[in-house]
């Protein structure tokens, strides 16, 4: 009998932004991997329990003041030592949604996982919006179709991954 793997996309958005791709992502995930459970959870909602019944991780966020968001920085802070040495070794990958750069975001969620040990199988994919005055930033973001079809290639990516056996 086989086991099902479990994929879990934990995202985090203000603006709808993070929210459009985590969807993209899940939607292809289970299109392209019935047999894998996806799961898409809001950083908030995230437990240790839930991190160490995963497979596979597809974090998505945006990038606030060059850092990871707030909730998806709390996210890690209150499981961190809950999973700490129980989820080595599985497979990541990455989405942050930023106004112009992102790179401090990935850089700071790369350095969590490192901790953690997870495994980087997919290049990051930073999401830019253009959002550079405040009115923009707060509002409400429209992801256009080819990066949300690159979202849905990274769920796709990982939820393959996991049902051939690859990850």
């Amino acid at each position: 009998m086989d086991v099902e793997k479990t994929l879990t996309i934990i995202w985090h958005s203000r603006t709808g932004g993070s929210r459009a791709l985590a969807e993209a992502a899940a939607d292809a995930a289970r299109a392209a991997a019935p047999d894998i459970a996806v799961m898409l959870r809001r950083a908030e909602e995230v437990d240790a329990a839930a991190l160490i019944a995963s497979d596979a991780f597809l974090f998505i966020a945006p990038e606030n003041l060059a850092a990871l968001s707030g909730a998806m920085k709390e996210m890690f802070d209150r499981t961190y030592y809950a999973v700490l040495g129980q989820i080595e070794g599985r497979p990541y990958a990455s989405i942050i949604c930023a106004g112009s750069d992102g790179s401090g975001a990935q850089r700071q969620l790369d350095r969590i996982v490192t901790g953690w040990r997870l495994r980087r199988v997919a290049e990051g994919l930073i999401v830019n919006t253009g959002a550079q005055t405040g009115a923009a930033i707060w509002a409400a973001k429209v992801i256009g179709d080819a990066d949300r079809a690159a979202a849905a290639a990274r769920g796709t990516a990982l939820a393959v991954g996991l049902a051939d056996g690859i990850f």
